[in-house]
């Protein structure tokens, strides 16, 4: 099995720390709002490779955390009236509900940054020790960058480089600008905790480092997170635990690509971020997994109008498949050369875009044997129950998901759906200015079409 490793830039067979066992941490959730789908992303691909690696043999201790201490929290405090610990609190439980809904399995160990203070102090005050860290007059404390001479490895940046990447804090205390924040001096009105240095909080970057310490001791075999962590981040938690430590942190540094809408990043500023809520009030489970796992998890996800809508078609005709084969009997049986197919392309690099890509073929000749009596199809589709059920695929029955894409398609108004037929039409007999003068309608109506090759769907806008 090869993993990428952005620490090498380049695909490496994974061997772990200890023979058998695997210890993984991906940096979780700052709970500054509701899950959106980035979110929900990164909770699923990490998931899925704890469990492939759990397939694979191996005794996997998977850790993810809550941020629930930061700037954006305290400033989502100020805005809502809520205190800060109080409003992390009711975060975490709406963004647990969600993630149960999308049926994403629970970590071995859940870690929170507020319940982890003791460690990071004791973490900051041996940096101290070192030399690697320094406190001011007002009771701020850095890491000093120019201590640790790697700095700069898993970005592959130079120092010079770093500056030019990243915002760096203007303060007259810091000695070099890169310096960045282990404890922040406490300000009125936000959370604070005593330490040697005065009443303060904890900078974001220590408290992943101080996490994982506390969960695994100094050595990690794969630490994981979205692309946009490994700088800053990422090469801080690098620096500041490899200088107390002295011993390399994370064997493996993977990371996942970012969401774009309708080709840009998601983000609040934008105001085009999809709450994972509202996602799922709309589409199954299923169906938000099927349409995410078809990228790379390396690759970035573009999120059109018609992303989820045509998983959500894709799925129904693959349950149409299970449905027609209830009349040869129940399903039984293996087909070990679909899940050797699944194995080959997990192993390199977790390749969910290419395990999902088979199934295309697989649906096809099952549906050949069901039409030509063939009961061997029972086994095919028994064992793409067993094995895609790792990514979290066709656990409904067939009945239910059938029904309930039904229900959707018949909630699109009569009237919405005659406009359609008369655009259908227009294309088949290449009126194209007519096709045109109907999309046009639609979109008036609420509604966006995408063509397909043997028809088209239909989307609220």
């Amino acid at each position: 099995m090869k993993i990428y490793n952005t620490l090498s830039g380049r695909k490496e067979e994974f061997i772990p720390l200890e023979t058998g066992k695997v210890k993984m941490y991906a940096c979780g959730i700052t709970v500054s709002g509701e899950a959106h789908i980035g979110h929900a992303y990164q909770a699923l691909i990490y998931d899925i490779i704890r469990k492939y690696l759990e397939k694979k043999g191996y005794d996997v201790t998977y850790a993810r955390n809550y941020t629930d201490v930061d700037d954006k929290i305290i400033a989502r405090s100020r805005e809502t009236g809520i205190p800060a610990d109080r409003y992390a609190e009711e975060m975490i439980k709406n963004i647990d509900k969600e993630m149960a809904r999308l049926h994403v399995g629970e970590p071995t160990l859940w870690l929170k940054a507020t319940e982890t203070i003791g460690e990071i102090e004791a973490f900051i005050a041996s940096l101290i020790d070192k030399g690697n860290a320094y406190a001011t007059e007002r009771g701020d404390v850095y890491f000093s960058v120019e201590s640790f001479p790697a700095y700069g490895k898993l970005s592959h940046r130079n120092l010079e480089d770093a500056m030019n990447g990243v915002r760096v804090e203007n303060d007259e205390m810091k000695k070099n600008p890169l310096d960045f924040a282990l404890w922040k001096a406490a300000k009125s009105g936000e959370p604070a905790w005593p330490s040697p240095w005065g009443e303060g909080r904890p900078g974001w970057h220590i408290e992943c480092s101080a996490m994982n310490r506390k969960a695994f001791g100094d050595q990690i075999d794969i630490h994981g997170g979205g692309r946009d962590l490994i700088f800053p981040h990422h090469e801080n938690e690098i620096a500041q635990t490899e200088a107390l430590t002295g011993k390399p942190f994370a064997k493996y540094w993977i990371h996942n690509g970012l969401i774009k809408v309708n080709g840009q990043k998601m983000s609040k500023s934008l105001g085009n971020s999809l709450l994972l809520k509202d996602l799922l009030d709309r589409y199954s489970a299923e169906t938000v997994k099927f349409a995410l796992l078809q990228t790379n998890y390396r690759g970035d996800i573009n999120i059109t109008d018609s992303l989820f809508p045509d998983a959500e078609k894709h799925l129904a005709d693959f349950y149409e498949v299970f449905r027609a084969a209830e009349k040869l009997g129940a399903l039984a049986g293996e087909n070990p050369a679909i899940d050797e197919k699944f194995d080959a392309a997990m192993d390199d690099d977790f390749n969910t875009a290419l395990a999902i890509s088979d199934l295309f073929g697989c649906f096809k000749a099952a549906r050949a044997k069901i039409a030509a009596g063939d009961k061997s199809a029972l086994a095919d589709l028994n064992q793409i129950k067993t094995t895609y059920g790792l990514l979290g695929l066709f656990r409904e029955e067939p009945s239910a998901f059938l029904a309930a894409y039904g229900a959707a398609e018949e909630a699109v108004p009569a009237e919405v759906k005659a406009v359609a037929e008369e655009r259908f039409a227009a294309r088949r007999e290449k009126n194209w200015a007519k096709s045109d003068e109907l999309r046009e309608k639609l979109s008036a109506m609420g509604y966006a079409v995408k063509d397909a090759k043997d028809g088209y769907t239909l989307t609220k806008n």
